[in-house]
């Protein structure tokens, strides 16, 4: 990647720690949202550059790892039967459901194919007429325009055969969810740079005025991660509650509008399950009445599956920022990559996969401490 080195210097990183060490005077929870930024985090070791009043919760943005129990089973119910392809992006594969995963199905013969856009499993659905062709569309905003733009254009096509099986999941509700909760200790947000790059900002200005809590648009690489640690630091100290943009570079107050427009064209705002954390009101994304024949559920009838999660999984927890992953007693043990209880352990954005990958130690500061 071009330029990449510019933000992994490591005389500006001890800089910038030494900033943060200096504004720093009282204890403070800060929350990254994307799952991303917590890779980055724990990869290069940022947490462990900070002052030890500075705690960073892991947050809940993991597209894989959210998505719900029952809504894997669906998929995998779906990808069993004869005549369809099912379309989905790698990272999914490993997801376990209540019995097995799509790999699973995919090694008993099911047509279970890892696609790099949405528009390529539209591709196939062309070339396979007498095939019904499935797309897994999760995610957060992010993902949202591409998929919507498959849709659109399975019907503007009249591709027929094509459908999704939609698990989009809203940023905002989740952050609002976290303070609501009886348990929340996070004081500040990180906000995920990518979803703001499709959305912009301006939906977290009013959950920093109700909540007096400081959001600050942050990248991906360890010099924006500092940064925007450095930034919401001194909002804190100050008694400030705003949001303000670190990646500027990438996005706008307003977002990306023409894509925000297809996604009111064809999405439509629903309640959403999160996977270990539960029901979260108006906080995901369901095909629109003009785009429901292309809903997969309806098309399978497998609206009403229900599913229970593993009570030693407390995966839930680490998305709540509650627990650290190294702090659940199956980690390492009963639970891993190979044979994971929970989506975070094997999503390639999840924070048990960053803990197991890069630091199988016990974790030096806790959120719940």
């Amino acid at each position: 990647m071009k330029f990449i080195g510019e933000y992994r210097g490591a005389r500006s990183a001890s800089k910038y720690a030494r900033a943060i060490a200096r504004a720093t005077t009282r204890p403070w929870t800060i929350m990254e949202v994307c799952g991303g930024q917590t890779h980055a985090i724990v990869k290069f070791g940022i947490d462990e550059l900070l002052p030890t009043e500075i705690t960073l919760a892991h947050g809940p943005g993991c597209p894989a790892c959210v998505t719900p129990l029952e809504l894997i089973d669906k998929a995998i119910d779906i990808a069993s039967r004869r005549g369809v392809i099912f379309c989905s992006f790698g990272g999914m594969l490993r997801v376990p459901g209540t019995a097995k995963d799509l790999f699973v199905v995919k090694a008993g013969g099911g047509d279970v194919r890892i696609v790099y856009s949405p528009l390529d499993a539209l591709e196939i659905a062309r070339e396979n007429p007498r095939k019904e062709v499935v797309f897994f569309a999760v995610g957060f905003e992010t993902t949202a325009p591409a998929n919507a733009m498959a849709v659109f254009q399975a019907r503007r096509q009249r591709v027929l055969n094509f459908s999704m099986l939609v698990s989009h999941v809203l940023v905002p509700p989740a952050i609002e969810a976290i303070l609501s909760s009886p348990i929340n200790r996070v004081q500040a947000f990180l906000a995920a740079g990518r979803v703001c790059t499709v959305m912009g900002y301006t939906e977290y200005e009013p959950i920093a005025k109700k909540y007096k809590v400081p959001i600050v648009v942050t990248g991906f690489e360890p010099l924006d991660i500092l940064q925007g640690v450095y930034m919401t630091v001194k909002q804190l100290e100050e008694g400030r509650a705003e949001v303000e943009n670190q990646y500027t570079r990438s996005v706008r107050r307003e977002g990306n509008v023409p894509a925000q427009e297809l996604m009111r064209e064809v999405f439509t705002v629903v309640p959403r399950k999160w996977r270990g954390v539960g029901e979260i009101a108006q906080s995901g994304l369901g095909l629109s009445a003009g785009y429901i024949y292309f809903d997969a559920e309806r098309r399978f009838g497998v609206t009403q599956y229900t599913a229970e999660e593993s009570t030693e999984c407390v995966s839930g927890l680490v998305l709540q920022g509650v627990k650290k992953p190294n702090e659940c007693p199956a980690f390492g043990a009963s639970c891993t990559p190979e044979h994971p209880l929970g989506a975070a352990m094997v999503s390639s954005e999840g924070a048990c996969a960053a803990y197991y990958r890069y630091r199988r130690v016990p974790a030096a500061r806790s959120a719940s401490a």
